[in-house]
């Protein structure tokens, strides 16, 4: 298996609660919690460790509160190189409805000063340097701290590509925008992401899938689109290609775009064909939905997941074609 490193800018402990429904001013009575670490790029190096791919794991933690990081690491067997600095990590609720609503409330998170950000921008050029420890991807996913600026997130994009390094990222906003200008290998934009980016409601079929050809135009490999029950587009040098779940009961939303980000780095890691990269990374991404937490690849009724995941392929590419 390959080595993955997974960069973390703004970590957080998830709390997660289940209940009937949220009423607003009232005492909720919840059905379950959990405090994990979590983070996009912590979810995503989880699938990839479960996968059984080599994986580092960094960014910026807060020295105060990272017990529940440390055990989280050790369990999944990854590296722990995040920088840590002063402060404590952020804590994020996620609220999760039984009709499949989820409400998010996150913190901001630790400020990152310029001195932090050199240590991981040093950190970064001598784990490159060291031909042994060398990854064969990089996926910076999540939101930025304070003091973190889009333009940073650019500038770490485009050194990361000077280097020779697959870059996969997973944002949203400005620097997702900003990130895609400095052209990364892949982008996972959900369908609101999308939009966002390209300026016009995305919501039909066609309208998704112009718009994931304009990222491709834009120098983006690997164009990955999430539109929850309408599956998954995926726009690349090897076509254009769509996938359809099979439908299950939602619990939990959270985690099933990180779980298909981390499933198709692995497909294509992997070098299997499309049509398995794609499958097998969509009913994972739906398998996750059936409980908090990301994808469980050793789930009794996987492989019939993946037979009940619709994929077809709609078209080569030809970006200039489809956009004249």
């Amino acid at each position: 298996m390959a080595r993955v490193l997974t960069l973390t800018l703004n970590p957080a402990l998830d709390l997660s609660v289940t209940l009937e429904r949220l009423e607003p001013g009232i005492v909720n009575r919840t059905r379950a919690t959990h405090l994990a670490a979590a983070g996009k790029g912590v979810n995503v190096a989880r699938v990839l460790a479960e996968l059984g791919h080599d994986v580092t794991v960094t960014g910026f933690l807060g020295e105060e509160n990272d017990g529940p990081f440390l055990r989280a690491f050790e369990a999944l067997g990854v590296e722990d190189a995040f920088l840590r600095v002063p402060g404590e990590t952020r804590i994020n609720a996620k609220l999760a409805e039984a009709d499949g609503r989820v409400t998010d409330i996150n913190g901001p998170g630790a400020r990152i000063d310029a001195a932090s950000w050199q240590r991981l921008l040093d950190w970064l050029d001598a784990r490159l340097a060291n031909a042994e420890r060398r990854p064969a991807g990089v996926v910076i996913a999540g939101s930025l701290p304070p003091g973190v600026a889009a333009e940073d997130l650019a500038g770490l994009v485009a050194r990361l590509r000077d280097a020779g390094l697959a870059v996969w990222v997973d944002t949203s906003g400005e620097a997702l925008a900003r990130a895609i200008d400095a052209r990364p290998t892949a982008v996972k934009p959900n369908e609101q992401e999308l939009a966002a980016w390209a300026g016009t409601p995305l919501d039909t079929a066609e309208t998704r899938l112009r718009a994931a050809l304009r990222l491709y135009a834009a120098g983006v490999e690997e164009a990955l689109i999430s539109a929850g029950p309408a599956g998954v587009l995926w726009v690349s040098r090897r076509g254009a290609w769509q996938a359809v779940p099979p439908r299950l009961d939602v619990a939990s939303t959270v985690g099933a775009g990180d779980t298909l980000l981390a499933a198709m780095l692995h497909g294509i890691l992997s070098g299997h064909t499309p049509e398995q990269v794609l499958r097998f990374a969509t009913a994972l991404s739906a398998e996750s939905v059936r409980h908090v937490g990301v994808g469980h690849v050793r789930a009794d009724d996987f492989p019939q997941l993946q037979q009940q995941t619709r994929v077809r392929r709609l078209n080569d590419v030809d970006a200039g074609g489809a956009l004249a």
